[in-house]
Formats: structure tokens, C-alpha cells, sequence
């Protein structure tokens, strides 16, 4: 088989879980995006998380032109990203019991808040605990995952939970457990991972819809326009301006 067959079927597999996701989780994108618009509405806050390759979807929300100014990252050391060494360490801290209290306890989170919790298999510790404990505090959760992983996985958390147990709307992405789209006699291991290009779709979904909501409503969305483009650093900071108070990627 031809890299060209390979290439084309992994497009044609992430073409087919998008449109899966589109029609599929409609409800729950209008839900997702209706719960943001409501918290930027009553004068809350927005944030987003995932450790590992899930906290590229996040950081892809977060300051990010076309997006909402108020779309705040919330950071745990050592887990956002891969940039850490060894990047395994990030994949450990993600099982590590009382860690997602700490970060939630020192941070600006607060009741009336959104948190946006990305985990593909939500299973770990880290995520199962954020979503609980943010729940706790008063603070809206929305869990982006993989329900599939919940009915073939264990839980790692005390509870025996998932991350889509503790979540006021849950969007499943769909990806199959192992998160590889493609296979081939000739490789022992499935390749081809698909859950970045869903999971951020869903989110811009999400927020797309969010912005609609605040339009139908009167309010004008607070977006942010690129600065790469004539003028866009002036209206990026009418906009910090006006929502200072309620970004923290700037401070």
C-alpha cells in the first residue's frame, strides 16, 4: 500500500468521526454553547483544561483569534503538554490522587464559573477529581471525552468513575479506545491518531454556537480578531479593556 492510500484513508477517517460528531452531538455542542453564553452573560468566567495531547484542544480555546477573550487556560504544572521531561512524568501526575484539588484550590476558579475538562479517556485520577471537586464549588462543568473508553477501560480514580459521571454536559468525540485510525499487516501497532483534529472542531463548535448565542441575545461577543491583520491589536485591547477582570492570560 501506497503512502498516498494511507494518507487518503486517515483523511477520509477523521472525515467520518467529524460528521459522526456533527450530527451526532448537535444537542449537546447547542447545550455546551448555551451554558458558555449564559456564564459569559451572568458575569463568569471561562476555562479550559486537558493534560497531555488533550490540553492541545484546550490551548487552542485560549487566546486564540476568532475565539472568546474570556477563554482562560487553566494550567497544572507538569501536565500541559509534552514540553515537560520526560514527558512520561506529565502521563504519571495525570494518576495522581489530591492534585486537581490543589490546583483548583489555588486558583481563580469560582462558583458561577465554566470549566471546560478535556480528557480522551477520562479515566485517570486528574480529570475524574477536577470535575468533582469544580462541581462541588459551584462551578459548571463540560466534559469532552471518549464514552467509549468507559464501557472498555478501568477507572484509575477511587471511585470507580469516569470523567463523564461528574459533568452538567458531556460531548463525546467518538474516537476509539487506543486513539489510532489506521492499521497495516506490515505495522504490529494501529497508527494514525485522530482525537486533536475531532476534539478541537468540537470545541470551536461549541464556541461558534456560544457567540451565536450571545448575538441572538443583544450582547456582543467578546472575540478577539488576529494580530496579523490591519487593526486587530487595537480592538484586542478595547476588548482586554473592557474584560480585564475576567482574563488571566494576560496578568
Amino acid at each position: 500500500m501506497s503512502d498516498g492510500k494511507l494518507s487518503g484513508q486517515f483523511f477520509d477517517a477523521a472525515i467520518g468521526l467529524l460528521q459522526r460528531v456533527r450530527d451526532e452531538e448537535a444537542e449537546h455542542i447547542e447545550a455546551a454553547g448555551h451554558l458558555l453564553a449564559d456564564t459569559v452573560t451572568s458575569g463568569g468566567r471561562l476555562f479550559a483544561f486537558g493534560a497531555g495531547h488533550s490540553s492541545l484542544a484546550a490551548q487552542d480555546i485560549v487566546y486564540r483569534a476568532g475565539g472568546l477573550a474570556l477563554m482562560n487556560l487553566l494550567a497544572v504544572p507538569g501536565v500541559v503538554g509534552v514540553d515537560v521531561m520526560p514527558a512520561t512524568l506529565g502521563s504519571a501526575l495525570e494518576r495522581v490522587d489530591g492534585l486537581a484539588s490543589a490546583v483548583l484550590d489555588t486558583s481563580p476558579l469560582r462558583a458561577g464559573d465554566a470549566l471546560v475538562i478535556i480528557s480522551l479517556s477520562g479515566r485517570n485520577a486528574l480529570p475524574v477529581e477536577m470535575a468533582m471537586k469544580a462541581r462541588a464549588l459551584g462551578i459548571k462543568v463540560i466534559g469532552v471525552t471518549s464514552v467509549a473508553y468507559a464501557s472498555e477501560t478501568t477507572s484509575r480514580h477511587t471511585s470507580g468513575t469516569y470523567l463523564k459521571d461528574h459533568c452538567e454536559i458531556v460531548l463525546d468525540s467518538k474516537i476509539a479506545v487506543g486513539d489510532a485510525e489506521l492499521t497495516l499487516d506490515a505495522i504490529p501497532a494501529p497508527f494514525a491518531p485522530a482525537s486533536t483534529v475531532v476534539t478541537a472542531a468540537l470545541l470551536q463548535a461549541v464556541l461558534a454556537t456560544a457567540a451565536g448565542t450571545l448575538a441572538d441575545r443583544g450582547i456582543e461577543p467578546p472575540l478577539l480578531r488576529s494580530g496579523n491583520v490591519d487593526g486587530g491589536h487595537e480592538w484586542n485591547g478595547r476588548v482586554f479593556e473592557k474584560y480585564g477582570e475576567r482574563i488571566f492570560y494576560r496578568q
